[in-house]
């Protein structure tokens, strides 16, 4: 599902206008963060209940070069929302041909505060779910 764009800054450039590797990485990041915006809740609510995601896999293809000044639509779909691990995928699409540039996945352990494994809160867990079932009913 397309949560959001992008415009590729001069700063994620390198010489030749092309969008550095490393920038899909925060594509990804801005796409998950919209994604669960879509569904009324964000990180830092999520964190205020004591639940983290840091990333412990991700995998990026670069199909395509991303250049300066344009503009990208980023496509998270929740793959898994199990109890203790999540896992989206994505697609940085290019917004007129809507081509795929850059596709990925990242995988997310659930921990608490003191960086220790923890399950989801079922409230949580619902939300992902909901979430997950709007992904697959989008074409």
């Amino acid at each position: 599902m397309v949560v959001s764009t992008a415009r590729a800054l001069y700063a994620d450039t390198d010489q030749m206008g092309i969008v550095n590797h490393a920038v899909a990485l925060r594509w990804f990041e801005q796409a998950r963060a919209e994604w669960l915006r879509r569904l009324g809740h964000s990180y830092l609510a999520m964190e205020a209940e004591g639940m983290l995601l840091p990333v412990y896999e991700l995998q990026v293809r670069y199909h395509k070069s991303a250049r300066y000044d344009q503009v990208v639509l980023l496509d998270a779909v929740l793959r898994q929302a199990g109890p203790v691990r999540v896992i989206f995928d994505y697609k940085i699409l290019d917004s007129d041909s809507r081509a795929v540039l850059i596709s990925g996945t990242t995988q997310h352990a659930v921990v608490g505060r003191n960086g220790r494994p923890r399950r989801l809160s079922d409230s949580m867990q619902a939300l992902l779910e909901r979430g997950q079932l709007t992904d697959a009913e989008t074409p």
